[in-house]
């Protein structure tokens, strides 16, 4: 199920930024009391009652010549075009300027729901300017205050008014799997390996694919969605506004995957924007395999030494496996598939509460936890509570007690004795009659 997008827009310093900290509920935009600090757009997700959405913050919008306004302005404008709502944040103290006028006009003609939120209402003397903005000709207004949490909810119901709620059992249940990765790596190539035909445009350049592509592929009589993706590139190298517009694309079809494959470079190596794009993949708990493309152009090709290459660059990885291949040559591109079915196993994977319990009984004898200020960690009784990715939670005396050191050690005690090759597993500690 694809989810609504939402942009917030408006000119510098309305508090753009504050709001979308607000709806997303953790401060991830940078706030600063300075015109132009949101540069690039910033993306998340919010859930809202029975419903789901993406939320785009963007850069403030100015009619002067300042650096990278123009950009700024382009990035706004592909933010609208991929909305279905959007949000026009102006400032309820200082009344309609110029700039408001400016973003006025672009709204008008995108056709978009727009509603008005006139923020940095939160006194009386505040309200002076308020009815002025009906000028602005939309169907929306409300009142808010951002920074203070007023009509925050108010905001939520009417964005969501049009939007179907969110329901897991409408998802498409076949096996959804993206190729991810930099421009250029071959990514495009790879895909048309796989499926045997030239379904995607494959060129040197980089940035040839701007959009997701969805693709029904068969693989041992099974049906699974493969995603195509746009090359990521670092947001603070990309001043190309498709490429940007790509980006947002990219991040969607993860989030849109149950597993990921990472394809990097062989020729070219592993670079730091690789580690970016597969800890995106992580934080959003999907499987992931690793891919060496243009396996072939090695001199002297020696999977080992590779390998312990790949896991020194990727520690945080250390549980997907690597695949070795040639996209264009097709050279062992049948190694790829036979992996892909065991993650997708893997990441739905069920383990029996009692099984379970076995192990991290004999794993917490074997090696007690360390005592602190008198206290140790108890663990009463474990049971897996999530697949996609596995989810195991911990009833304990005191989740406090919890170390990092021996929270891993529970980790890898639980692969040791159970498959999870390629699929992150999440843990959780709850006190004793915590909900």
């Amino acid at each position: 199920m694809n989810l609504p997008t939402v942009s917030l827009v408006g000119r510098p310093n309305v508090g753009k930024s504050t709001l979308f900290n607000r709806l997303v509920g953790s401060k991830i935009s940078i706030i600063e009391d300075t015109p132009g600090v949101t540069r690039d757009r910033i993306y998340s997700e919010v859930s809202y009652h029975n419903h789901r959405f993406h939320l785009i913050d963007t850069g403030g919008i100015d009619v002067s010549q300042e650096l990278f306004n123009d950009e700024i302005k382009i990035q706004a404008e592909i933010a609208i075009e991929e909305s279905d709502v959007v949000v026009f944040i102006v400032d309820g103290k200082e009344g309609i300027t110029e700039n408001d006028k400016v973003v006025r006009d672009m709204l008008r003609k995108s056709g978009k729901k727009v509603i008005v939120a006139i923020n940095k209402i939160d006194s009386k003397d505040s309200l002076e300017h308020q009815y002025d903005f009906y000028e602005l000709g939309f169907d929306y207004y409300l009142p808010i205050s951002a920074e203070h949490n007023t009509g925050i909810y108010e905001l939520l119901d009417i964005i969501t008014s049009d939007f179907h709620e969110y329901d897991e059992r409408c998802e498409d249940t076949r096996l959804k799997f993206s190729v991810i990765g930099r421009p250029n790596v071959g990514k495009s190539s790879l895909i048309n390996a796989l499926l045997n035909e030239e379904r995607v445009i494959v060129s040197n350049n980089a940035g040839t694919t701007r959009d997701a592509i969805d693709t029904v592929m068969k693989y041992n009589g099974e049906e699974f969605v493969l995603i195509d993706t746009a090359g990521m590139r670092k947001k603070g190298k990309v001043f190309e506004a498709v490429e940007k517009y790509s980006l947002f694309r990219s991040l969607k079809a993860i989030d849109r995957s149950d597993l990921c494959l990472l394809v990097i470079n062989a020729e070219e190596g592993i670079i730091e924007h690789d580690k970016h794009i597969a800890s995106y993949a992580l934080e959003k708990g999907k499987g992931l395999i690793i891919v060496v493309n243009k396996w072939d152009t090695v001199e002297n090709a020696n999977t080992k030494e590779y390998e312990k290459i790949v896991r020194s660059e990727f520690q945080f990885l250390s549980y997907a496996p690597i695949v070795y291949l040639s996209a264009l040559t097709k050279k062992r591109i049948h190694t790829l598939m036979p992996q892909v079915l065991k993650v997708s196993e893997n990441i739905k994977r069920e383990i029996k509460t009692s099984v379970l319990n076995e192990v991290i009984t004999d794993a917490y004898t074997l090696n007690l936890p360390p005592s602190y200020k008198g206290k140790r960690l108890k663990i009463y009784f474990t049971n897996q509570s999530g697949t996609r990715p596995p989810k195991f939670t911990f009833h304990v005396n005191n989740k406090g007690l919890v170390h990092f050191s021996y929270e891993r050690y529970l980790e890898n005690k639980i692969r040791e004795n159970f498959d999870f090759e390629g699929t992150p597993i999440v843990l959780q500690f709850k006190n004793r009659g915590e909900e």
